[in-house]
């Protein structure tokens, strides 16, 4: 029995009570959620359902939960329920019904923790979208992770996810860029804002290679031969590379296809159909500030040219014309001042920007070596590259310490934990779970310690208070996927596996899986043999999640 169908339980017992007594039924939730009590003496779960309901029932909570507490007792699977203090419910379940999830989670295998909470949404999750001027920084390394993670999450949750980058091959960065190309295959140094570092050369290289006359062509067409076959190139490293790292997406969205679609002026007349468009000092602007803007926004500037921010609200219309009807992107801490002006220009074009839009923003990552940080790329020049940390700490453990926290606390990447084989290092602690389950069941099997068919599992057998633990712990794996989707937070999946690689090592220190030397094979066995094969399930499933692997030796 997993708490959420406990939950269904509880509410069902207060229908009956309330239809019973002539209640009101309407002021019933939908839903409700168990706790486990800090003290296990109190019982398996606690319900404060009779303190909420109490006063809307006009009943007193305590009256309320004793009358409860008596239709619960009726319930096959649950052993007693006890009312406690003003009105808390402390409910016992039979073993048997607390077991049979061991055998429920091994038959759904990877479905396990998957819901129809999201079901109907239509969501475009956007992240990293690093503008192609070079390798993807570490902050976009984080946005990689996390972002991938909650792709992952928000389709185990029932949505409808389409992830995208957004593909900045417009604007000044770009000019900038070709500039730098074009001077190193002269061999000048770079333009005071252009860019430095040795994939520049290697680039302007690389086009030279593609383009070998390229520096014969005058100053004008040499720099549009640098920008068109350079960012090709450059864009082409930064997906290679994301791949690398496990993140691909459904869509690789051009900026410069906005423009060459003329998607700008159809942003521009839609909104000025909405009434928020007008002229002053030769230029055209967004009223952003009658939704709360702090400033009015400039969509094409007096010399005709489109400013960046046009290409934002092109975009925003074009992902809604394309169906998606929530906007998730996600941007980095220097981009908060951001949030105010896309906001506004949702609710200029008749959205709802609490319903429609989504901004999430991510704090810094630091690098961390030997307690000091590791400030340059070699490549880079002036960055920590996706390359620098993958090769210092390797694909599953960047990418599980980058999801196990709030994407809003800056954090520090550890080279010397993250590449230790210890309980310190948290993506060990549970990817040694993953392996030495993989290991007993292997080693079952050499035994001849089979868990058997469905039919001959005794889940009534699993009573030992470490069993329970274990068990109660997987059954809550559900409900965290479900919370870590709705709230955006994949660190939730990663926090929830360490507690369960921490429960798992205290049942098997005492609960015996397998028979010592020509010892019988008992139902007990076979029953903890289902238990540590769900354990893997979970473990396996949660990883999955996060973008990490669940290796079956270590």
């Amino acid at each position: 029995m997993t708490p959420a169908n406990l939950a269904a339980t509880v509410l069902s017992a207060a229908r009956a009570v309330f239809e019973t007594r002539g209640l009101d039924v309407s002021t019933l939730p939908e839903t409700t959620t168990m706790e486990r009590p800090r003290n296990p003496e109190h019982g398996d779960y606690a319900s404060t359902l009779a303190l909420q309901l109490g006063k809307k029932a006009g009943v007193a909570p305590r009256e309320l939960a004793a009358a409860l507490a008596e239709e619960l007792t009726q319930q096959p699977g649950i052993k007693t329920v006890d009312v406690a203090g003003p009105g808390f419910l402390n409910i016992r379940v039979d073993a048997a019904a607390v077991g049979t999830l061991a055998r429920d989670i091994v038959l759904a295998g990877a479905n396990y923790g998957h819901s129809e909470t999201l079901a109907g949404e239509r969501i475009n999750l956007e992240f990293v979208s690093a503008n192609p001027t070079g390798p993807v920084h570490i902050g976009g390394v984080r946005w990689a992770a996390v972002g991938d993670a909650l792709s992952r999450l928000l389709r185990a949750a029932g949505a409808q996810v389409g992830t995208e980058y957004y593909f900045n091959d417009a604007g000044s960065q770009i000019d900038r860029f070709a500039s730098s190309l074009y001077a190193s295959a002269k061999g000048e140094a770079a333009p005071a804002d252009g860019y430095g570092g040795a994939y520049i050369a290697e680039i302007a290289t690389a086009v030279r290679a593609e383009a070998p006359a390229v520096l014969e062509l005058g100053e004008a067409e040499a720099l549009e031969v640098f920008r068109r076959v350079g960012v090709d190139l450059m864009f082409a490293e930064i997906r290679q590379s994301l791949t690398q790292f496990g993140v691909t997406f459904d869509v690789y969205f051009n900026e410069k296809d906005l423009h060459d679609r003329g998607e700008l002026q159809e942003a521009l007349d839609r909104l000025r159909a909405q009434g928020h468009i007008y002229e002053a000092d030769g230029a055209t602007w967004l009223r952003t500030t009658e939704f709360g803007d702090d400033k009015d926004r400039v969509l094409r500037k007096s010399d005709g040219d489109w400013t960046y921010f046009a290409a934002d609200c092109a975009y925003y219309l074009d992902k809604r014309k394309r169906g998606f009807e929530r906007i998730v992107i996600m941007l980095g801490a220097d981009h908060h001042g951001y949030i105010g002006r896309m906001k506004a220009m949702v609710a200029c074009f008749g959205d709802n920007p609490e319903t429609n839009l989504e901004i999430l923003i991510g704090q810094l990552v630091n690098l961390v070596r030997d307690g000091q940080p590791v400030r340059m790329s070699k490549r880079a020049g002036t960055v920590v590259t996706l390359e620098d940390v993958v090769d210092a700490i390797g694909v599953d453990a960047t990418r599980y310490q980058l999801a196990r926290f709030s994407s809003d606390s800056p954090i520090n990447l550890d080279v010397e934990e993250l590449t230790r084989a210890s309980n310190d290092n948290p993506v060990y602690y549970v990817q040694y779970v993953a392996a030495r389950t993989a290991n007993v069941a292997r080693n079952a099997a050499e035994v001849g310690l089979a868990r058997g068919d469905a039919a001959g599992f005794h889940p009534e057998l699993l009573t030992h208070e470490k069993e329970n633990e274990l068990l109660k712990t997987l059954g809550e794996y559900p409900a965290v996927v479900a919370r870590s989707a709705e709230l955006r937070e994949p660190h939730h999946v990663a926090r929830y596996l360490e507690e369960v690689a921490g429960t798992y090592h205290r049942f098997y220190d005492k609960c015996r899986v397998l028979p010592l030397g020509d010892e019988p094979v008992t139902d007990l066995q076979r029953a903890r043999l289902w238990l540590n094969d769900a354990t893997r399930t979970v473990i396996a499933n949660g990883l999955g999640l996060l973008g990490v692997s669940a290796p079956e030796r270590m």
